[in-house]
């Protein structure tokens, strides 16, 4: 078996990237974000891409840059927020933006990685999140009939993930919150680049603590060291002696 272990980013995501690509990111704020794929994929010059991501991370950071050169027309996302030129460039119309609920987003994501092509829920019933989706009646627990609309299962062409840790074989581990948008993001996708923090010997971590199997990734980088980014920093006022 070829080796999954790739010596950079740039040459991790040879032979996959073109223009108008799906492009599955994982991610919570900038906890966990592929930070040396996604410079690569600024860095390639590839157009006109859409990302399911939770969000775009903030001006210059995760998928912002990208962002600020222009190479996104679409993002899937359920937050916002903490980036000004997201906000302008769908306030101008220059960015399309999909809504989703977080939750919706992320059960999309893992419904496309488990070959299920749609699913029925409640969220985002009488919103503008429904507006244009197949709606269909089930029983409730009270035995009323209920409407639920139709989400979609996202089938990516190409997973963008962020790890702790990884076996040769590419067994992953996530740690704490980065673990939230990863997994699914990282399934639903045709095919996945996974960057992490370490790569450690075949059989070194415990099977019981495996978050993503092998089967799922096809290839690997180290990106650390890395700079812990903070999206607000919060201190307490000093108080009056």
């Amino acid at each position: 078996m070829s080796s999954k272990i790739y010596s950079d980013a740039t040459a991790a995501l040879d032979g996959l990237l073109r223009d108008d690509m799906l492009i599955a990111c994982g991610g919570f704020g900038l906890c966990g974000i592929p930070e040396r794929l996604l410079d690569a994929v600024r860095d390639s010059g590839v157009k006109g891409l859409t990302f399911a991501s939770n969000n775009a991370g903030i001006d210059n950071e995760g998928i912002g840059k990208l962002l600020r050169t222009r190479q996104v027309k679409k993002m899937m996302s359920s937050y916002v927020g903490e980036n000004k030129e997201f906000e302008r460039q769908y306030l101008s119309g220059e960015l399309e933006v999909e809504f989703c609920p977080q939750g919706t987003l992320a059960e999309r994501m893992r419904a496309g990685g488990a070959g299920i092509p749609g699913f029925y829920t409640k969220t985002g019933v009488g919103t503008q999140i429904a507006e244009g989706k197949e709606v269909k009646q089930f029983p409730a627990p009270d035995g009323t009939m209920q409407d639920y609309i139709l989400e979609r299962g996202i089938f990516a062409d190409l997973s963008l993930v962020k790890a702790w840790r990884a076996d040769e074989t590419g067994n992953v581990m996530f740690r704490k919150t980065a673990r939230n948008f990863n997994v699914p993001a990282a399934t639903c996708g045709r095919i996945c680049v996974v960057e992490v923090e370490e790569i450690v010997p075949a059989g070194t971590l415990d099977a019981d603590c495996i978050h993503l199997p092998g089967v799922f990734v096809n290839r690997m980088i180290v990106g650390a060291p890395y700079d812990k980014k903070i999206e607000f920093r919060t201190v307490r006022e000093r108080e009056a002696a």
